[in-house]
């Protein structure tokens, strides 16, 4: 068990080192952060001056392994574009992002799981067939389209819920939270679903497949042979031995939902991390830009290493070849 946790965690963290690497080069690429942080106006020697400063003439391997020394001090850089840490800007618009991921996550989870096990359980029927071709029109809509015709009917037509912005916040502690006031609740509704539908609909479709195909097993039968109520049927056995790649999928997707916040928060000005990520590749700020695609990529490598791991508590055959390897 341990050899297995610790090659998991092995390969975790060497996807995080290329991945840390790939973000530094491509974020270095991207715009001149001297020609925007000086303007048009200024002379050669001044912009030849704070190229220095920033020390964007070392070559990139050195400028990288200054990057990861700062990185092990946990010091992400300074903002270009305002001066500030850039772990503080990140810590500051954290809050926003988690709260808004968690809720798309738990409608993706209490939507998407019960809708995919109906229609698993009647893939012929009416309402099925329905279902699914709502899911298939979810998974084809771009999120910035979901989100602007949301905007369009539930704020301009029916003024229900507010545009943009995120309502009145609660600080507790170094933590924010609109989730304790009326206002913040209705500015979370319409980026919540907007965030969940892609996701949500890709759920549904898995778990009808996964849920059709283990109902025509012979286990269920005897199940169902047994007079096992049907729920029980459904929701513990069909469902449990469909949670493999189910439980992947829902990995994926909340690593999306954290990592692709930024379309949805810029529709709806949702002063997430997302949003900060978008400012920064209109400003080549670069230290907020590398530090993002960073943690993106340890928030997946981290998502990875706990499916992986979830495996062994979900799947009994998983820990029972673990235990006869180590007889």
């Amino acid at each position: 068990m341990f050899r297995l946790i610790a090659s998991r965690v092995m390969q975790s963290l060497l996807v995080a080192t290329a991945v840390t690497f790939l973000a530094f080069v491509l974020s270095d690429l991207v715009g001149d952060p001297v020609q925007n942080m000086l303007g048009p106006d200024a002379t050669i020697q001044e912009r030849a001056d704070l190229a220095v400063q920033l020390k964007l003439n070392d070559p990139l391997p050195l400028r990288f392994v200054r990057y990861i020394g700062d990185l092990a001090q946990g010091n992400l850089g300074r903002s270009y574009r305002t001066g500030e840490p850039v772990l503080t800007m990140i810590l500051q618009r954290l809050p926003a992002t988690i709260e808004l991921a968690a809720v798309a996550f738990l409608l993706t989870l209490c939507i998407g799981i019960p809708i995919g096990v109906y229609c698993g359980i009647h893939p012929k029927g009416l309402m099925s067939k329905a279902l699914l071709f709502l899911t298939l029109v979810g998974v084809s809509l771009p999120t910035f389209l979901t989100g602007v015709l949301l905007i369009l009917v539930f704020s301009v037509f029916l003024g229900w819920f507010p545009a943009f912005g995120r309502g009145d916040v609660v600080a507790l502690g170094g933590w924010t939270t609109g989730l304790l006031t009326p206002s913040g609740r209705h500015a979370l509704v319409l980026p919540a679903i907007t965030l969940s539908l892609f996701p949500t609909a890709l759920v549904v479709r898995l778990v009808r497949a996964e849920i059709a195909e283990v109902m025509q097993s012979d286990f269920i039968r005897f199940c169902k042979a047994r007079g096992l109520p049907a729920r029980l049927v459904h929701y513990r056995h069909a469902l449990r031995s469909s949670l493999m790649p189910v439980l992947t999928m829902l990995g994926l997707q909340f690593g999306y939902i954290i990592a692709f916040a930024l379309i949805t928060e810029t529709v709806f000005s949702w002063p997430g991390v997302g949003q900060l990520m978008v400012q920064s590749v209109q400003f080549a700020d670069i230290p907020v830009m590398a530090s993002y695609l960073m943690l993106t990529g340890f928030l997946f490598a981290g998502i990875n290493l706990a499916v992986d791991l979830s495996y062994i508590v979900v799947d009994p055959r998983l820990r029972a070849s673990i235990v006869r390897v180590k007889s």
